[in-house]
């Protein structure tokens, strides 16, 4: 079953006003509604819009939505996207439009935004112990009956301080004991100590222990065949644990288990381990959370995907970059360099730099082959070799890596076909 979002509210976003904070857009939409300015058909580069400006391929956005929804069905995987990836509830409805089963946030600022919104369930993929943001929690999981919610427990410390927030709270939270791994992010560290935050859970009045969680991408980045075997075996731990705690009774009266896992990297190896049919007990619910796939890159999730660019799997088609920024270049100052008006204020950099993919020039946009050397606050310094180089006032689109850091950057981004924009989509950082 496909998880909920309040359409009212989501609708409700293209009734606001554009003005100057919204960075690309033309001067002369100002005072227009985000509806309004969607249906004008506007050119991207004959209606005024400023460089840089980021857009979002329609069909190839549509493509990607369509792709991992089918392949998740298929085997018969939940989706919780990791909605942090665009604070975008618009494009969390059109994940839900897909049938994702409910969306995952990291932190208790997320969660407002989600809740502003209706959705639901919601995963919070971090150990939660904030004694404010736990009372927020408990007066909404008390304001909506039908709201559902998880996160993630992984030491005794942490139950005690949620036991402590939550104590006058009429609903018990939800919460599931994640396995991390050594010299990861968080987690407990082995089986043992997992153990022994279930039961400090089963003693806590004020939590309910209903699954396991894991995130695969602390165990590696590549995609060898060790990198793969080691995050493989991960999810083989992950999966004992599971049937340990229910061996246990730890999920004794529970209708469903849930078992989550999964970034946009591995979620083959994902599907692999916890779609293998599990012993009789309780209902097992297996979730991916993946978020990156929405728009896919350029760059890491190209590379690093199992529908990327050297593609794991041939029983779905591979992910397309829906990402492109526009820039101009603002100054040629020697041969074979050009600066773009855009940098690490528009673009990411923390795994990969820009990828410049196409020149537009007198009306039409070729492939050039290019590379981005460097960023600094507002300019992008572009290397190219040969006669046939860029000149001042040229338009480059540039692929991306990493979505996860180019949504933060944009509170309104068009949605384009071709050059035509056919919609706006708002985020919320």
């Amino acid at each position: 079953m496909a998880g909920r979002v309040d359409r009212d509210a989501v609708a409700a976003i293209r009734e606001e006003r554009v003005d100057w904070r919204f960075k690309g857009l033309p001067a002369s939409v100002a005072g227009m509604t985000i509806a309004e300015v969607a249906d004008a058909g506007l050119n991207l580069f004959e209606d005024g819009f400023t460089p840089p400006v980021m857009t979002i391929d329609a069909a190839a956005l549509e493509h990607n939505l369509a792709t991992m929804a089918d392949w998740c069905r298929a085997r018969g995987l939940a989706h919780a996207p990791h909605g942090k990836t665009t604070m975008a509830p618009q494009l969390y409805a059109r994940q839900f439009d897909h049938g994702a089963w409910g969306q995952t946030c990291a932190n208790a600022a997320q969660l407002r935004v989600y809740r502003a919104f209706g959705v639901s369930p919601v995963l919070l993929a971090n150990q939660l112990v904030d004694p404010a943001a736990l009372r927020w929690l408990a007066a909404e999981l008390d304001r909506d009956p039908t709201f559902e919610f998880a996160c993630w427990v992984d030491s005794v410390r942490g139950v005690e301080l949620m036991t402590a927030a939550l104590a006058d709270a009429r609903r018990p939270v939800d919460v599931l004991v994640e396995l991390g791994v050594a010299g990861g992010r968080t987690g407990v560290r082995d089986r043992t100590a997992a153990l022994e935050v279930a039961a400090a859970v089963a003693a806590s009045s004020a939590l309910r222990l209903v699954g396991v969680s894991g995130y695969e991408g602390a165990v590696s980045h590549e995609t060898d065949p060790a990198a793969l075997t080691a995050v493989r075996d991960y999810l083989v731990e992950l999966r004992a644990l599971a049937v340990e705690l229910a061996e246990g009774g730890h999920f004794d009266g529970l209708d469903r288990v849930i078992v989550t896992a999964g970034g946009s990297a591995y979620f083959d190896l994902v599907a692999e381990v916890l779609g293998e049919p599990w012993p009789a007990g309780p209902a097992v619910l297996p979730v991916v959370r993946g978020g990156a796939y929405a728009t896919h890159d350029s760059g890491i999730y190209a590379y690093q995907s199992p529908l990327g660019t050297h593609p794991r799997l041939a029983d779905a088609p591979p992910l397309r970059p829906a990402l492109r920024a526009w820039a101009q270049v603002t100054s040629c100052p020697e041969p074979g360099l050009a600066l773009l008006t855009a940098g690490r204020r528009d673009l990411p950099y923390d795994n990969g730099l820009p990828v410049p993919e196409v020149v537009r020039r007198d009306g039409v946009a070729v492939p050039f082959t290019a590379s981005v050397s460097a960023m600094n606050d507002q300019h992008a310094f572009v290397r190219y070799e040969g006669a046939e180089g860029l000149g001042v006032g040229d338009w480059v689109g540039l692929g991306v890596s990493h979505p996860c850091t180019t949504f933060d950057k944009w509170q309104l981004i068009p949605i384009v076909a071709d050059e035509t924009v056919v919609d706006l989509v708002r985020t919320y950082f």
